[in-house]
């Protein structure tokens, strides 16, 4: 590349805000005594962070479209240590990684901190860094998709999820009335002395989207959770955001059910997409773990089908609320005592 052209490529990155340093992005992790896990990905260019959100079509638009501006980096060796163990893991090919160990004494409840870093190469010392939940032995815990069901994201049209992605942003996007009231409430239900009962969000959304995500959550006081995410994806995939397919999504939530055998789950999706089925198959391989369904209404046309699936949830003996407002959901908790 000619100097010319480095320059005008160096240009372009800055003003787009993507670093071209090598990166380790790491992903809130979690365990518990049988087990834990901490994911990531390593990317040789990546956006940084963003500071200013504006409320104009073309920033929106750019900031949107920088977060599938990646490189991943292939066979990079990691190291990682915990509770005095010194762990190992290789990125793939699309730069994923997975830290997967054992506790020989369980931390206190909560987040804590961790450190990963390459261990060899050009870029060895390069640092990323994150938190493992280790959750409260509380009742119960939540497993909940994302779009359309706390995020108004129109995902059954894919002109008006652009519209939705491309005009506004993780400060801007809105979530459905009342919602957010419920998630808290859930957080704390049948819990005591400052505990708070586990959430993990299981979605078909792109790794890309996990900065923008929790931006979302941070601004309108969600609670803090695990996000299971699906596979990266490139700027030429753009189109095909959320268009991911859903049997990845059953084996995540199934993994969470097994990962903590000692609490009552409940499921919140939607009925835009695949979470109908996903969760009567759920229900049908861990009937005694799941205590409810939420399933938001928000496409029509689905109604009669989704009808279906919930009496065949509700066979199993597993209560469900299918439901338009969250108002109608918080009242359905209460009613079956979930909250108070």
């Amino acid at each position: 590349m000619s100097l010319k052209k480095s320059k005008v490529s160096e240009w372009f990155f800055n003003k787009l805000s993507i670093t071209r340093k090598p990166t380790v992005k790491v992903y809130n992790g979690y365990g518990d005594r049988d087990g834990c896990l901490l994911y990531g990905h390593v990317l040789r260019q990546s956006p940084l962070p963003k500071k200013k959100f504006k409320k104009n079509f073309w920033s929106n638009s750019m900031s949107l479209l920088r977060l599938f501006m990646v490189e991943p980096m292939a066979g990079i060796p990691l190291q990682m240590e915990c509770d005095g163990q010194i762990l190992e893991a290789t990125t793939d090919i699309d730069g994923f990684f997975k830290f997967e160990w054992k506790v020989t004494e369980l931390p206190e409840p909560g987040w804590h901190p961790v450190e990963v870093k390459i261990m060899g190469g050009k870029y060895k010392g390069t640092i990323g860094r994150g938190i493992v939940h280790f959750p409260h032995p509380t009742q119960y815990a939540f497993i909940s998709d994302i779009d359309d069901t706390f995020l108004i994201s129109h995902s059954s049209n894919l002109r008006k999820r652009l519209y939705v992605l491309l005009t506004k942003n993780a400060r801007t996007r809105r979530p459905f009335e009342g919602v957010v009231r419920h998630y808290q409430l859930l957080a704390k239900a049948n819990t005591a002395g400052g505990a708070t009962n586990p959430f993990f969000y299981v979605s078909s959304s792109e790794w890309n989207l996990y900065d923008y995500i929790r931006e979302f959550k941070k601004t309108y006081g969600l609670p803090e959770g695990v996000y299971l995410l699906s596979q990266l994806k490139q700027w030429h995939e753009f189109l095909q955001t959320g268009q991911t397919k859903h049997g990845g999504k059953f084996m995540r939530i199934a993994r969470v059910l097994k990962e903590f055998p000692n609490q009552k789950f409940i499921l919140l999706g939607d009925d835009t997409q695949q979470d109908p089925e996903i969760y009567q198959k759920i229900v049908e391989g861990f009937k005694d773990r799941i205590l409810c369904v939420y399933l938001r209404h928000v496409n029509k046309k689905n109604r009669e089908k989704v009808e279906q699936r919930v009496a065949a949830i509700r066979d199993q003996g597993v209560e469900v609320c299918y439901f338009s407002k969250s108002e109608e959901a918080i009242a359905h908790s209460r009613r079956i005592g979930l909250t108070a």
